[in-house]
């Protein structure tokens, strides 16, 4: 075997990804890129209506069209089985189990599948598809008084109460009882939902776009009843994900179809399409008490939330969780409530729970600061918890204060004037605010494999997925450490069921826990090879599981821990709000690559501005559906928009994680808004309480002030 040559500390050094000339150059495929002998384009058709059931389904005269091979609907689709619990634990969403029932419970279902030569032939089919419905009334207001809410628990209990809050709040010098809300958002990744499937060999064959081919191959089994070595799900490339792309109706529908015609079937998602199937995140209405010393010290919490989900699924947004680890009290009181309605179900959105929940939480601080008349962040360290405020865990590492410290030099808060309404450039209000962020660090089991091949180089096989966070080039720093080689000897190959189950791109775990696996493997295969191993002409492999190890973690409070700084300039004629400049520093264990890191925390903070300002879906009450379900009426933030966005860290390596790692894919957007929240405020004397903060309200609040 020939030498390589050594080099170590590859993690922590910027590096370009790996992978980066494929996709500028487009030799990268992504999922509905990829091409098939054969292949069929199936295109979903929704319902028009909110609440009912199908009478007909017209098929006949879209079956005699040009090109048109097949129309899947309820009286003729594969039967497929939802009763079991998924890899995540949950149950599946009946909503990709297409075309079991007759049964509409939101605008967007899916009822029928048309499936074409060609793409425009299926579109034009599938919008020439008459439908006929029974409609009922529905019911999509998600307004304040819902005696049918309920308390879901969801990583933990959906409610806990330690202490005696009334009395905790009589008691206490200075109180602020506000409401917030944030509305319905979505994902909108770059490249949609896209998936073909096929039957090889008596092997079903999907490829697809997602966070986890595991996951994906996991739920394809269950819900066909397939043995699940029988199924394989790839997914090399992905244009973003953001929690949205799991197991979704388009994946379902072409495996029907695929096994119907016995050819290749692919299925994209349109952008309008996304709007109801691919998931969102719900709007939430937050109750913030806070009870205080003179000081600020806090005696009371009371953090509860109400978000929504649909008639045939349960999803709750858990925006009261953040208050269980941020701030202590005597009495602590935190829930998470549901209320049922004729909508889509909700899923994971980048930062489920901390987004929306750190901006009442944070913003209702700094309500707190005003009232006490002492700076918030001083605010936020006498209210430091030594443990777990609910769970009585140690921290693994809480650096939350030294990020507020190295942000607030430079940022250049020291500087500001707290007193409300005074900077002007102008006609322009002036104003800077702050806000804590934190996002749960976890560890999930995985598997890896890793390679020593004949030529002296390395090949890594894991199941894991590069939704564009960089994971791929993270994971061959990482594998060159572990190795004592050279990244550029060192080649990653992800997003392959076959290469054995690994956990999700999603809940800021996945490089982790990839990480993880992967160190294992690699350090056997350097032991074996010291000890004078050869290497076989087909290579030397070792394989890891760090299920036992995972499991053996202690029990502690795991967290990444940031802090958002703010400044913006509000035109008091327009009510136009700009962000200038944001800084986020944070305490988010070993940073692998700086290069993708920071593109990550900029990126999240970017989201910030968006959510922010920006970002709100509207339900027409009448019809039950959308205005403007695309990228034209649902507002994000452009390039014009992103001003100086600064994104640090300070060093935080976990102890208890082989690389030190802990997770950044979530962090930057929590806290983020409800820092501009707070500048806002700062720059006008007005609070917002309700995102986004569009110029209408800034101009009422105005005049109302």
């Amino acid at each position: 075997m020939t030498t390589a040559p050594t080099r170590r500390n590859a993690v922590g050094t910027a590096h370009t990804r790996v992978e980066g000339r494929d996709k500028v150059t487009g030799a990268a495929r992504y999922a509905g890129e990829i091409p098939f002998d054969r292949l069929a384009h199936g295109w979903l058709v929704l319902s028009t209506i909110a609440q009912g059931r199908i009478s007909s389904v017209e098929d006949a005269p879209v079956l005699a069209m040009p090109g048109v091979v097949a129309v899947l609907h309820h009286h003729n689709a594969p039967r497929v089985d939802t009763d079991y619990t998924g890899l995540l634990g949950t149950p599946p969403d009946p909503t990709a189990a297409v075309f079991q029932h007759d049964r509409v419970p939101h605008v967007g279902w899916p009822v029928a599948l048309v499936v074409a030569d060609t793409s425009e032939q299926a579109r034009e089919a599938a919008e020439a598809l008459v439908v006929h419905y029974e409609q009922k009334p529905h019911d999509v207001d998600f307004g304040a008084g819902r005696p049918d809410a309920y308390p879901v628990d969801n990583h933990g209990p959906a409610v806990v109460e330690n202490g005696d809050l009334e009395a905790e709040l009589a008691a206490s010098a200075v109180v602020v009882d506000a409401e917030y809300t944030t509305p319905e958002e979505h994902h909108n990744p770059m490249e949609p939902h896209a998936a073909t499937a096929r039957w090889d060999g008596g092997r079903l064959e999907v490829v697809d776009s997602n966070q986890g081919t595991t996951w994906v191959a996991s739920e394809l089994a269950n819900l066909f009843s397939l043995d699940p070595a029988s199924v394989r799900v790839r997914s090399e490339h992905v244009g973003g994900g953001f929690g949205s792309k799991g197991v979704r109706a388009h994946q379902v529908a072409a495996v029907m179809a695929a096994t119907a015609l016995q050819r290749p079937v692919r299925v994209v998602m349109t952008r309008r399409q996304m709007f109801s199937l691919a998931g969102y995140r719900s709007p939430t209405r937050q109750r913030l008490r806070l009870g205080a010393e003179a000081d600020g010290r806090l005696r009371a919490l009371e953090h509860s939330s109400l978000s929504l989900t649909s008639t045939v699924h349960e999803f709750i947004e858990s925006a009261a969780l953040p208050a269980r680890t941020m701030y202590g009290a005597h009495a602590h009181h935190t829930a998470n409530r549901l209320v049922r309605l004729d909508v889509p179900t909700p899923t994971w959105m980048r930062a489920p729970g901390e987004a929306p929940g750190s901006f009442a939480l944070e913003s209702a601080f700094d309500e707190l600061a005003e009232k006490v008349g002492i700076d918030p962040i001083e605010l936020r360290a006498r209210n430091e918890p030594e443990l777990g405020p609910v769970s009585g865990l140690p921290f693994s590492g809480r650096n939350l204060l030294a990020c507020f410290r190295e942000g607030a030099r430079r940022f250049g808060w020291a500087d500001r004037d707290p007193r409300p309404g005074l900077r002007r450039d102008g006609r322009l209000l002036l104003g800077s605010g702050i806000a804590a962020a934190s996002f749960p660090a976890g560890a999930a089991p995985s598997t890896a494999a890793v390679t020593a091949e004949a030529d002296g180089t390395f090949t890594v096989r894991i199941n894991a997925a590069d939704i564009g966070t960089g994971a791929r080039t993270a994971l061959t720093l990482v594998a060159a450490d572990a190795l004592q080689t050279a990244p550029e000897r060192v080649r990653v190959r992800i997003g392959d069921s076959d290469f054995g189950p690994a956990f999700i791109a999603g809940g800021s775990m996945g490089t982790r826990s990839w990480a993880w696996a992967v160190t294992a493997a690699a350090e056997e295969l350097r032991e074996r090879l010291a000890l004078g191993a050869t290497v076989p002409p087909e290579g030397l492999t070792v394989r890891s599981d760090t299920t036992e190890a995972v499991g053996a973690l202690a029990r502690k409070e795991r967290h990444s821990f940031g802090a958002q700084f703010a400044e913006v300039a509000v035109d008091i004629d327009t009510g136009e709000v700009r962000v200038r400049r944001m800084l986020g520093i944070f305490a988010a264990g070993r940073i692998v690559n700086p290069l993708t890191a920071r593109g990550q925390f900029i990126g999240g903070m970017t989201w910030g501005i968006s959510m922010a300002l920006h970002e709100e879906a509207v339900r027409d009450v009448g019809t039950g559906g959308h205005y403007g379900a695309d990228l034209a009426g649902y507002h994000v933030a452009a390039h014009a928009d992103v001003p100086t966005v600064e994104a640090d860290w300070i060093d935080d390596p976990d102890p208890d994680d082989p690389v030190g790692i802990k997770g950044i894919g979530e962090i930057g957007i929590v806290g983020a808004a409800a820092a501009i929240a707070n500048a806002v405020w700062h720059a006008t004397g007005v609070r917002h309480r309700n995102l986004p903060i569009r110029p209408d309200r800034v101009l009422t609040a105005g005049r109302h002030a």
